[in-house]
């Protein structure tokens, strides 16, 4: 897939950096307000559960259901917008205007087109959850939940192919700035749309979801304008004939963000397969198992940054057709990554007994859990470093065009050596859910080391 971007123009993305220090900086300099958006996406819904919760605990877990029949649907349109990204720092790298604002305009069209059959899941979410075994109350609660929530996802598809152009012109901050404005105003919205407050209707769970949508039209909205109007976005007029499709640069988008949609798709049904042979070790193992599970989702957020920066460094490199540059950008990227993670990993092993207790508290009759919680979090050590190398590189090959590869090394990785060797610990041995984890440690070592092979084979293809 190393002939999709033809190189119509000599550089014009500024003056490359010729050293790895350079490229440190630079790689840096854009990761940091890529991981404080996801974080502020995090913020967001860890506030949402936070309201919820006043409803009482059938909230909370209807909740809990809504969000995975959301995200199953939310993944795989998640994964095409990406696509934006590279499509856009090859371009940009390229110093081709047309083709950034073409990799934009394809994107948000497929934002609109792919969400309207991804709403079918979540406006169907109780029969669902009813055909999945769940209780028939908490299937109606959820289906409350994602009443409100299904709209959502058209602007925040949109949202998603507006900041990935403008990370690829090396430009993050706007999404991030619209993310730290939009956290109070969804959770004020979504108390006020709970509880009935300054004369709007009290909605419940409903209102919940309703106010993530709004929150979500509005950072659409915000982005959309953002990119029409100020500099340097208005100079690329990426707005210019918006209603035109552009179908074979969409062929190429989806048939670089199909792949990353089952990839993602492979490791959030491993994490789901996960959840449910926790439970059938014990409640202690399912509780443990979710709070070390968020610990890794708000670390994650860091190799995610600089794995998205490595998209946009990368394909930059490329679009300008310098292979030395390409490999410079993927080598920083992972060894910036693999510091940042293993210092954060090394905090929460230090800490994981406090962590454990934050959640659980100290009482006797938590001591188990939280004992369990911070042996989870010491095995998931090795976890962490994996998975955000995973991330970096499979980041660096999105900044290549290559994501054929991702999915099978993805399947390999996750299902092949993950999935069976954390059942096999598990059940077989005496280490429960810590086998789980391990098998999860294993599985995605394994996934790392076949992607960084991979990048490393075809930078040396490049540099031939």
């Amino acid at each position: 897939m190393l002939d999709t971007v033809q190189h119509r123009a000599q550089p014009q993305a500024g003056v490359p950096p010729n050293h790895l220090a350079q490229e440190f900086i630079e790689t840096l300099r854009l990761a940091v307000p890529l991981m404080l958006t996801q974080l502020g996406q995090i913020a967001m819904i860890t506030t949402d559960l936070a309201m919820i919760g006043r409803l009482g605990e059938d909230a909370v877990a209807a909740a809990a259901l809504a969000h995975t029949v959301y995200f199953v649907s939310f993944t795989f349109g998640l994964g095409l917008t990406s696509a934006v990204s590279p499509l856009a720092a090859q371009a940009f790298g390229a110093g081709d205007v047309r083709l950034i604002r073409r990799s934009l305009r394809v994107g948000l069209w497929v934002a609109l087109l792919i969400s309207l059959p991804m709403m079918a899941s979540p406006l169907y979410g109780e029969q669902i959850l009813l055909a999945l075994g769940q209780m028939p109350h908490s299937a109606a609660l959820a289906q409350q939940y994602l009443n409100g929530l299904a709209w959502g996802i058209a602007p925040a598809l949109g949202f998603i192919a507006l900041r990935g152009m403008m990370s690829a012109v090396n430009r993050p901050q706007a999404p991030l700035w619209i993310t730290v404005a939009a956290i109070p105003v969804n959770a004020a919205l979504v108390y006020a749309l709970i509880h009935g407050l300054f004369g709007l209707p009290e909605l419940g769970l409903f209102g919940a979801g309703l106010a993530t949508t709004l929150v979500n039209l509005g950072t659409f909205i915000a982005a959309l304008a953002i990119a029409a109007w100020r500099k340097p976005f208005a100079d690329y007029h990426p707005l210019a004939r918006l209603w035109r499709i552009d179908w074979p640069l969409m062929r190429q988008l989806i048939t670089i963000g199909a792949p990353i949609s089952f990839s993602l798709l492979m490791e959030y049904g491993l994490f789901s397969s996960a959840a449910l042979l926790m439970g059938l070790i014990s409640t202690t193992a399912i509780a443990a198992h979710q709070i070390a599970l968020q610990v890794t989702a708000v670390l994650f957020m860091v190799p995610l940054g600089i794995g998205m920066a490595a998209t946009v460094r990368v394909g930059h490199a490329f679009g300008r057709n310098d292979p030395a540059a390409v490999r410079r950008a993927g080598l920083a990227a992972g060894v910036l990554g693999a510091a940042l993670v293993s210092a954060l990993t090394v905090a929460i092993v230090l800490g994981r007994y406090e962590l454990g207790r934050l959640f659980f508290g100290s009482s006797g009759a938590s001591a188990a859990t939280v004992e369990l919680t911070a042996t989870l979090l010491v095995v998931g050590a090795t976890f962490f470093i994996a998975d955000g190398l995973q991330t970096i590189v499979g980041g660096a090959l999105r900044g290549l065009n290559d994501t054929r590869m991702t999915l099978v090394f993805a399947v390999i990785g996750y299902w092949c050596v993950a999935f069976p060797v954390g059942w096999l610990l598990a059940f077989h041995t005496e280490l429960g859910a810590t086998g789980v984890w391990v098998g999860f440690s294993v599985g995605t070592f394994v996934y790392a080391g076949l992607l960084i092979l991979r990048f490393r084979m075809l930078a040396r293809r490049l540099m031939a």
